[in-house]
């Protein structure tokens, strides 16, 4: 490492700033554009989200000239409680723009590696060191132009730095393409259900789909459904199970071999399946507190404060008290149980209770009417779509082992106390 040189961002970057709200705030927003808006929600350390992301018109865009994004820049958050998250832009948006929560830190790539930088931010050391220079105002976390122009890195020469990238995006890029294809199969999946259970073109008798060949249909509450079926009260085919929480200040319930599922475990939205969560209890933190263990491939929704958010789990897991975990009765098929709630989700975040939070209560499964046929049916559509969840189920995992070696290689790659060529023994 005694050939790796210091420098200040101020003295490499050709770039580095915030953006700025068009006039008119979210009420101008677009569903769809040339021009995207990138916000702080969008940035995630080590990748990019596209929940929630906005269009701005090409005149608001015009105006934010000065933000315009270009191919490889480091985005990093810089105020409020995501602080200090980064990642890149995809070049697939370009052209883009940033509002005031999101700064633009645009390396000369003659000096310094982008994909380099992005990592050196990322490496925990200097990520502890960003959140310390956060906290240090009066008011909210921020970081500010002069506090990153005055970042120092120490880096090696181009090449070498190009190398610790490469090796380090290698893992980031696998992890984002078993995203991806994770994201198409349960797009698959949830397609299928609406064929079947929305639309009801499941397979007759005959193997064609019910309601396009001429299958008959009967009034009900909910509208014409299939001859034969019921409606019913979401509540009446699930079985619901209520969460806790051991007692914090005895040590002896925490950091145990009982994975424990709460709101900081929610997947995102390239993800419904939960394989780990961050906290974990043990068998004495079970035995005295309310929680339970779910069974394999339970649905687990959340139901105060930040409601509706639903994980399919892959492992056996206790969860907490902000968290229902849901089953479906008299052997209704379990993926049909997930994809089921996850149709009813927006009915039951509508009808939330609450003075302070809302909150989702055993109650609020009254609200939710659905029309369901034979259950073999529900199982049926289980074994079509296992094959899918087998497989999101191998890429979680294996994104798990990928993102743990990443995490182990990334310090001591960006520090030098491990060369490139090691790294790749």
């Amino acid at each position: 490492m005694s050939d790796w040189k210091e420098y200040k961002l101020a003295d490499v970057c050709t770039k580095i700033g915030s953006g700025s709200t068009p006039r008119g705030g979210g009420d101008t927003y677009l569903d769809s554009g040339e021009f995207a808006l990138i916000r702080s929600q969008n940035i995630l350390d080590f990748t990019f989200s596209y929940n929630g992301l906005a269009y701005i018109s090409e005149e608001q865009a015009r105006k934010l000239n000065n933000v315009s994004l270009e191919e490889d820049d480091i985005l990093l958050n810089i105020t409020g409680d995501s602080v200090a998250r980064v990642c890149q832009v995809p070049n697939v948006l370009l052209p883009a723009r940033v509002n005031q929560h999101v700064a633009i830190i645009r390396p000369d790539n003659k000096i310094i590696d982008s994909k380099f930088l992005k990592y050196f931010l990322l490496n925990p050391v200097f990520k502890e060191h960003m959140l310390m220079l956060s906290s240090s105002g009066a008011t909210r976390n921020a970081i500010t132009k002069g506090m990153i122009e005055n970042f120092t890195i120490n880096a090696p020469d181009l090449p070498t730095q190009t190398a610790i990238a490469e090796i380090l995006s290698s893992l980031d890029d696998k992890i984002e393409l078993n995203n991806q294809i994770n994201k198409e199969l349960e797009a698959l999946a949830q397609a299928l259900f609406k064929q079947w259970f929305i639309d009801f073109d499941f397979p007759n008798e005959n193997k064609e789909p019910y309601r396009s060949s001429g299958g008959e249909m009967v009034d009900s509450e909910l509208g014409k459904i299939p001859k034969g079926w019921s409606t019913y009260k979401l509540s009446e085919i699930i079985n619901i199970t209520g969460g806790g929480t051991p007692k914090r200040s005895k040590e002896e319930y925490w950091d145990g071999e009982i994975p424990w599922f709460s709101i900081r475990d929610i997947p995102n939205e390239s993800q419904i399946l939960i394989v780990d969560t961050i906290e974990k209890i043990t068998d004495e933190g079970l035995k005295n507190s309310s929680t339970k263990i779910l069974p394999k491939w339970s649905t687990i929704i959340t139901a105060r404060g930040t409601v509706g958010k639903l994980a399919l789990i892959a492992e056996p897991m206790a969860m907490n008290q902000s968290c229902y975990g849901i089953n479906g009765k008299n052997g209704i098929g379990k993926y049909y149980n997930f994809y089921n709630l996850k149709q009813a989700v927006s009915i039951l975040q509508q009808n939330t209770h609450g003075a302070v939070f809302d909150t989702i209560t055993t109650i609020t499964f009254d609200t939710v009417s659905i029309a369901l046929g034979d259950l073999s049916l529900t199982q049926e559509f289980d074994l079509i779509i296992s094959v899918m969840i087998k497989q999101i189920e191998i890429n979680v995992r294996e994104n798990k082992s990928l993102s743990k070696l990443r995490n182990t290689l990334l310090p001591k790659l960006i520090s030098g106390d491990l060369e490139v060529s090691d790294a790749l023994k």
